[in-house]
Order: structure tokens, then C-alpha cells, then sequence
């Protein structure tokens, strides 16, 4: 389970697969379709893809000769539930740091 939390991260980490998922999140597209958006090679693009499958974030549909790219969107449920679960504790912390500025602003 850490490693497709490990997966998801990874991909998501770089800003061409950002945009990637941002242009599915529109509807499916093929290869070419995605390539035509980015200042990139063909193969780099699929570089990306093949990343953003492996981390579950995409999958390819199978439609005659066609292999478009689509959006998964349960791909990111573990990563959404990591994130909440971190989120929990963030105001505990930051009302801490908080009181501890407060603190060394009353100090001399």
C-alpha cells in the first residue's frame, strides 16, 4: 500500500504530469492529442504516461486501433486519505508555533 502512496507522490511530483492529469481531468486524449500541448517529444510525453499508469493515476482504453489515455480518479483516493489523515494534525501544530512566537516576542 506505501508503494502505490510512493507511486502516486512520484508522478505527481513533476509539473508536466500535473498538467497531464489537468488535460484528462477534460476527457480522455489520445498520445498525440497530449503531445500537441507540451514542448516536448512524443516518447518524453509517453515517458510521462507510462509514470502516471504505473502510479494508477491513468489507464488506456482500448477503442479499435486507438489507445486513448483517461483519467483515474480512484488513483488518488490514497493519497486524498494520506493527506487528510496529515491534515488532522496541522492546526494542533500550528496553534503550537503560535504560542511559541508569542512567547519569544514577550522575551528580551
Amino acid at each position: 500500500m506505501n508503494e502505490s502512496l510512493d507511486l502516486a507522490f512520484a508522478a505527481l511530483a513533476d509539473p508536466t504530469r500535473r498538467a497531464i492529469l489537468a488535460q484528462l481531468a477534460q476527457g480522455e486524449a489520445s498520445v498525440s492529442a497530449i503531445a500537441a500541448q507540451f514542448p516536448i517529444s512524443q516518447p518524453a510525453v509517453s515517458r510521462h504516461l507510462r509514470v502516471l499508469e504505473e502510479a494508477g493515476l491513468i489507464e488506456t482504453a482500448q477503442q479499435g486501433q486507438s489507445r486513448p489515455r483517461r483519467l483515474k480518479p480512484e488513483g488518488l483516493d490514497r493519497a486524498q486519505q494520506f493527506l487528510a489523515e496529515m491534515a488532522r494534525y496541522w492546526p494542533d501544530r500550528l496553534d503550537r508555533l503560535a504560542q511559541f512566537l508569542d512567547q519569544q516576542k514577550d522575551q528580551p
